[in-house]
């Protein structure tokens, strides 16, 4: 029978033994833990590529509410893309809730406070996003899936922002219809896929009637953009 160690020799065996524990724990230099990864860009859209004789009618802002242009909306069956501003319609909720329930257009996503992005980091583009998202979605019950960057200008943060509060796609224009005062836009000829930008103006009524003209001289037809849009 083999005699027991004493407590001396049963201490010194477990010291040697602590080095080797440590070399098989230390495997390098601390690592930082990673950054939550953002998510995948969304693409640009100006033009959408397409053999269908269609254009896409987006009108932006909402301040101006004419009857007269929502009369011709509803009665042309326009597939409009509304690039709201929750500001715009907060006074007047109607006006768009008519358009929506009455006709085939859809609301898009235009920011809470119309903003150059381009001076904003992530966290402050996506309030903007998200807070229009979510008020769209409570005021009209149809949440945005197009956004629209204010006066065109956005940066590679907007792309993953975008995502990040449900839209699939920023999108521009491939034309701007809209009149400005005494100011009016040139005559372009449109090709399928064009997008065709207007506004909520005192000129809107006009202006929409001019798109619609120039489209179907093109044999064109307006088209509901967010369908051609791709997940």
């Amino acid at each position: 029978m083999p005699r027991p160690r004493s407590r001396h020799a049963v201490r010194a065996a477990l010291a040697a033994l602590v080095p080797l524990a440590l070399v098989g724990t230390v495997t390098g230099p601390a690592q930082a833990a990673p950054e939550t990864a953002r998510p995948a860009p969304v693409p640009v859209v100006s033009h959408v590529e397409t053999t269908d004789p269609v254009v896409f009618i987006t009108i932006d802002d909402g301040w101006f509410h004419d009857p007269a242009a929502a009369k011709l909306l509803l009665e042309r069956r326009v597939p409009a893309s509304l690039f709201l501003l929750p500001g715009a319609y907060s006074y007047d909720a109607e006006y768009f809730r008519t358009l929506l329930d009455h006709g085939p257009s859809r609301v898009e996503n235009h920011t809470v406070n119309h903003p150059d992005l381009t001076t904003l980091d992530a966290a402050g583009q996506e309030a903007e996003f998200c807070g229009a998202r979510d008020q769209h979605l409570a005021r009209f019950g149809d949440g945005p899936r197009l956004l629209r960057p204010p006066y065109g200008t956005y940066d590679a943060t907007t792309l993953t922002a975008a995502r990040a509060c449900g839209a699939k796609a920023v999108v521009t224009w491939t034309h701007d219809l809209t009149t400005w005062g005494q100011w009016a836009p040139p005559t372009p000829e449109l090709k399928a896929g064009d997008i065709i930008l207007l506004h909520f103006n005192e000129t809107l009524e006009q202006d929409l009637e001019r798109a619609l003209d120039l489209a179907g001289k093109a044999g064109l037809r307006p088209a509901p953009l967010r369908e051609y849009v791709p997940e």
